[in-house]
């Protein structure tokens, strides 16, 4: 084993501060979720009183630095988010994933700094949209080809 390989975390283990996120997210969907699930599929509609409690809990801005209000976690942290959400409601699960996953990583990966600055402190607080359209492949992101 490689001294590289030997320092890393296998992938079956949590760390601490992983697993009490992990654990508060599912007890929150627990509790705040599973209850609204039946009524927000039927409709067709999220809650918004749940949205503002996600924005809340801080799960619809994990990587968001503190400096702009987000909770300043890591993309392993939304994944976790992600499946403790999606355990309940995998609508709510899909939401905070977009939020997250596309939209906020699009803007702090390549956003400039006036941009982060912009939109960044505004998605801690505001759903954040991810649009995709493309001639011959729809919405399929994966059927995109280049030239």
């Amino acid at each position: 084993m490689s001294q590289t390989t030997a320092a890393m975390p296998a992938l079956t283990r949590l760390a601490e501060d992983e697993v009490i996120f992990r654990d508060s997210v599912y007890e929150f969907a627990d509790k705040e979720v599973r209850p609204l699930a039946r009524e927000m599929d039927e409709h067709a509609k999220m809650s918004p009183a749940l949205i503002q409690k996600l924005f809340d809990l801080g799960v619809m801005s994990v990587e968001i630095p503190e400096t702009y209000g987000g909770a300043g976690g890591t993309f392993f942290h939304s994944v976790l988010a992600v499946e403790s959400l999606s355990r309940v409601d995998p609508s709510v699960g899909v939401l905070v994933d977009v939020q997250n996953t596309l939209v906020v990583n699009a803007v702090m990966r390549w956003g400039t700094d006036e941009i982060k600055r912009t939109y960044l402190s505004k998605l801690c607080k505001s759903i954040g949209a991810y649009c995709l359209s493309e001639a011959g492949s729809g919405s399929d992101a994966f059927a995109l080809t280049t030239r």
